[in-house]
């Protein structure tokens, strides 16, 4: 588990310095970058098995970097932010985020946490592979990505193109809050202007053919003010 390695991405570079030579300390391969489009672009061109992202940079912020990595891959993110409000905290980890760290911060406790995300992840084992992600399994919800096939129950269930993939990006990212916009530009892939009604029609349907009581949704979620989520559920 020393040899994994870490991708840091903070747009003050003392601080990334600083968190690199701590890793690099306890055994770990530390990559580097400045800002949030320097990120999506060392992931590219390097395997990596953790990534600690500051919330406030320049050129793509890391809340949306986070967005962009969660669109494809499973890999732990831990937040780094000079906000130590609540609010804060829950916003980035209901956006996808593994942990939340304070700036400034304690740096025995940094390492804790990269090591027991670094074990979760390990144990479970490379959640990007293929074949983990091509079926993804939510309660009795079944989304085959390669055949573009999707059963509740067992039971077969049409979807228009769309409604499967806004399906699917949910399920892969399960758990994690989404507002209208971000939605409309993963699935739509276009700029969002004015999106509520569009996304809330297509968000009404898939819950009258995946939902038992699509009034009270066991699975597709309303978080009032927030946007939507589909359930982890075991």
């Amino acid at each position: 588990m020393d040899s994994a390695k870490i991708l840091v991405a903070d747009d003050d570079r003392e601080i990334a310095g600083a968190i690199e030579k701590l890793l690099v300390r306890e055994g770990y391969e530390v990559v580097k970058a400045y800002n949030g489009m320097e990120a999506l672009d060392a992931l590219v061109s390097n395997q990596v098995q953790l990534i600690i992202l500051d919330i406030m940079m320049p050129k793509l912020d890391g809340l949306s970097t986070m967005m962009k990595i969660r669109d494809s891959k499973n890999i732990p993110i831990i937040l780094l932010s000079a906000k130590s409000e609540d609010s804060d905290k829950i916003l980035g980890l209901s956006m996808g985020a593994d942990d939340y760290v304070t700036k400034p911060f304690n740096p025995q406790e940094l390492v804790a946490r990269v090591r027991s995300q670094l074990r979760r992840y390990l144990q479970l084992g490379d959640k990007d592979s293929a074949s983990s992600q091509s079926k993804l399994i939510i309660g009795g919800l079944c989304l085959d990505a390669e055949k573009a096939e999707l059963t509740v129950d067992g039971e077969p269930v049409k979807l228009t193109a769309k409604e499967f993939k806004i399906l699917e990006f949910l399920m892969r990212n399960a758990g994690c809050v989404f507002s209208a916009e971000q939605i409309y530009e993963r699935v739509w892939q276009e700029t969002a202007y004015s999106v509520e009604n569009t996304v809330m029609v297509h968000i009404r349907r898939i819950r009258e053919k995946i939902e038992i009581n699509p009034k009270e949704p066991k699975y597709l979620k309303v978080v009032w003010g927030i946007g939507y989520k589909i359930e982890k559920i075991f």
